[in-house]
């Protein structure tokens, strides 16, 4: 989704610009320590917001402009994301053994 957002509005090919690629690199980085492991809700249905505002309004804006165009671009994840949206959510956080 960075990678489509980074191309329409910054123009990079074949890349990220580096603005965007702090982003990427910032999401991941919350994906990989994130409390639900595995069994992670999309984020516009997760209890726990765990980005910080500003980096949380970025991303909301990629998503934006980004989402519809997956259903083009890789429809396979895009089907996978909105499946993932209905599952539902825990309340509380798991345990982490």
């Amino acid at each position: 989704m960075i990678a489509l957002y980074c191309q329409a509005y910054h123009g990079e090919h074949g890349g990220l610009c580096p603005d965007c690629r702090r982003l990427a690199d910032y999401a991941r980085h919350r994906l990989e320590h994130c409390r639900y492991g595995s069994s992670k809700p999309t984020c516009a249905r997760c209890p726990v917001h765990c980005y910080a505002p500003e980096m949380r309004q970025r991303i909301r804006a990629v998503m934006r402009f980004a989402g519809p165009r997956m259903l083009w671009r890789h429809p396979l994840l895009a089907m996978q994301h909105l499946l993932d949206g209905l599952r539902p959510t825990r309340t509380r956080s798991p345990d982490r053994s």
